[in-house]
């Protein structure tokens, strides 16, 4: 049986809410959410308040949105190992922390919790929280294995994975390129099991390939 026909409109513009979603971001960087306006972005790109409105209730849910094109496409995380599997998670999550406005609009997120909470609340929700299942999944696979050792709360781990990213670029506003790959073999080193841990010889070795690899 033919399912109901749909009822003609006009489709929707995908360029246009690419060109929103981006000025959103731009003016949350460089004003504030407080600051920021819905009669300014509907200016810089040149729609109308109720085109606005008709995708995004309200300026918390824009402002969630514009956060969440932040998120890079996770590429399939199954590398054959643990420590694989958190170098490429950590390597895509500082290629989105280091996008244009990635950083500033983490500033913004949290300068408002006071006045806006609902603006973290959906932050944690669409960014933060399935950023952390990655690790923590990836974390709890390497003890089903038996290949971390007993007693580590994994959660404190998936803290130490993300917040060493906001301390580097506190520290010099920027993240090296082999920051991910060093990050993931200190963690990982520290919590393996003593057979599943890497060694300097094969560190070394990887670093070397890597090195071999880029300037081929």
């Amino acid at each position: 049986m033919a399912g109901p026909e749909r009822a003609p409109g006009r489709p929707r513009d995908t360029a246009a809410e690419r060109r929103i979603l981006r000025a959103t971001l731009r003016l949350l960087a460089a004003d504030g959410y407080a600051r920021m306006s819905l009669d300014a972005v509907a200016a810089e790109v040149g729609v109308s308040k109720p085109t606005i409105y008709r995708r995004w209730p309200s300026k918390a849910d824009l402002a969630a949105a514009a956060a969440g094109t932040l998120r890079l496409a996770e590429p399939p995380v199954d590398t054959g190992s643990p420590l694989g599997d958190l170098t490429a998670a950590l390597e895509n999550f500082s290629r989105s922390l280091m996008r244009p406005n990635g950083m500033s609009l983490i500033g913004t997120v949290l300068a408002e919790e006071e006045h806006t909470p609902e603006l973290l609340a959906f932050f944690r929700e669409r960014l933060v929280e399935p950023r952390r299942a990655q690790f923590r999944a990836i974390l709890v696979r390497a003890r089903q294995g038996k290949l971390i050792r007993p007693g580590f709360d994994l959660d404190c781990v998936v803290s130490a994975l993300a917040g060493a990213f906001y301390g580097r670029y506190l520290a010099a506003s920027r993240i090296p390129p082999d920051f991910p790959r060093t990050l993931a073999a200190i963690v990982w080193n520290g919590v393996a099991s003593p057979g599943a841990r890497v060694s300097r010889a094969l560190r070394a070795r990887a670093e070397s390939d890597r090195t071999v690899g880029d300037t081929s």
